[in-house]
């Protein structure tokens, strides 16, 4: 669905979610997953696996696992049940907002100022802010 208004703020493209049963089937055992990597990295933890090399090794393995389970799982919902909106934006610089005032967009003349007050307000894009 999209619309034909183009003032800033307003919806250009709305696309529904699918919200799909085995998205939501994965999300739920990608969370038994998680909560069970969770409860063996605590139990590491309790037990004192941290305390030698290779169980320090085996928590931090146990960690990325539970990080990238994380990940999946909110990859899915993403996907899956949030809705594809684009918005019409202003447009601008990059830059614009962050080193420069309005006004100085498009720069000053070198010969205005000194040269090295030029190489200064080069350098240091915070000059006088």
């Amino acid at each position: 669905m999209s619309s034909e208004g183009s003032s800033y703020g307003d919806i250009h493209r709305y696309e529904p979610p699918r919200e799909s049963t085995a998205a939501a089937l994965a999300i739920v055992l990608l969370t038994v997953v998680e909560i069970i990597f969770v409860g063996l990295f605590t139990y590491g933890l309790i037990g004192g696996w941290g305390l030698s090399e290779v169980g320090n090794m085996f928590l931090g393995g146990i960690l990325a696992v539970i990080f990238i389970d994380l990940a999946f799982i909110l990859l899915l919902y993403r996907k899956e049940f949030l809705p594809d909106v684009m918005i019409v934006k202003k447009r601008r610089r990059k830059w614009e907002d962050l080193y420069v005032r309005e006004d100085d967009v498009d720069g000053t003349p070198f010969s205005e100022e000194s040269p090295w007050e030029g190489v200064k307000r080069a350098l240091y894009p915070y000059y006088k802010r």
